[in-house]
């Protein structure tokens, strides 16, 4: 019993890892993956495992951002240490309109969007975004190419960008790189402060599901926890390293073509089911 559960929250975990960062949406994949793979256990257990695994997805980016990141770095010179509390500055103030609206709206948005429907209409519909702004930018030289170039007014209009992804099936990264590149950045840029962005989010969410869900823990339920959170961790820095290489030749309009099947099947999916 415990052997497969394991299995399942490692398997679990593997899409999480993939689809916290590549702009496909985390959300629809496990709406698709929950209706095969389901845990032996409660709701309640259910709703924290989802947020929380994220924390394994959020340490691969602390593990190969801990230099950029790091602002007391000895190997760095007092301008690099600036220029690097900079960046913390600019994501927290990106991170301001998520974070407040989503205090506000977070449980509403899901009691009321979490379904099939909406994530089948924001796969298709930010797609089709991807493919149609990757097109209009297709001849165009990017404005911001370093985080020394990216404003603090830059940083906070993609932190709206953000908030749309408190509806299941936008995607945080999808939302963020997508407002990002429209604002100007190179894709390069947009990815990582995607990623940055990503730190207190996810941290923050997960901490408020602990808290509301409490500490007292079985033993299989810290397993399964642990197993997800491991493996989602390893799986991130793979997908990390992937996109970041793929984006270095190629634009974003492959996940928009994916973001459109997906939608489709799952439409398709749920209808014969009905």
């Amino acid at each position: 019993m415990l052997f497969i559960e394991l299995l399942k929250a490692a398997f679990l975990g593997i899409v999480e890892g993939i689809t916290e960062w590549l702009p496909i949406s985390s959300t629809g994949h496990m709406i698709l993956v929950e209706e095969f793979i389901q845990l032996n256990a409660s709701a309640a257990f259910m709703e924290m495992f989802f947020v929380v695994i994220q924390l394994g997805a959020i340490m691969a980016v602390v593990l190969l951002y801990f230099h950029k990141l790091n602002p007391f770095s000895s190997k760095k010179s007092r301008l690099e240490k600036k220029e690097t509390m900079q960046i913390w500055y600019k994501v927290i103030v990106g991170v301001i309109p998520a974070a407040f609206l989503g205090l506000l709206y977070d449980d509403w948005l899901n009691e009321h969007f979490y379904n099939y429907q909406t994530v089948a209409i924001t796969l298709i519909i930010y797609g089709i975004l991807f493919i149609v702004i990757e097109n209009r930018n297709k001849f165009r030289t990017p404005k911001v190419n370093s985080f020394v170039e990216l404003s603090y007014l830059t940083a906070f209009a993609i932190g709206i960008f953000q908030v749309l992804s408190l509806i299941p099936g936008t995607s945080r990264s999808g939302s963020t790189i997508l407002g990002a590149i429209i604002m100007g950045t190179s894709r390069h840029i947009a990815a990582e402060y995607s990623f940055f962005l990503s730190i207190p989010v996810m941290f923050g969410a997960s901490a408020l599901k602990l808290v509301k869900f409490g500490f007292s823990f079985t033993g299989m339920e810290i397993a399964v926890l642990l197993t997800g959170m491991v493996v989602a961790f390893v799986v991130s820095v793979l997908a990390i390293k992937f996109l970041l290489g793929y984006i270095k030749n190629n634009d974003f309009k492959a996940f928009g073509w994916y973001r459109i099947v997906l939608g489709i099947l799952v439409v398709g999916y749920f209808i014969t089911l009905g």
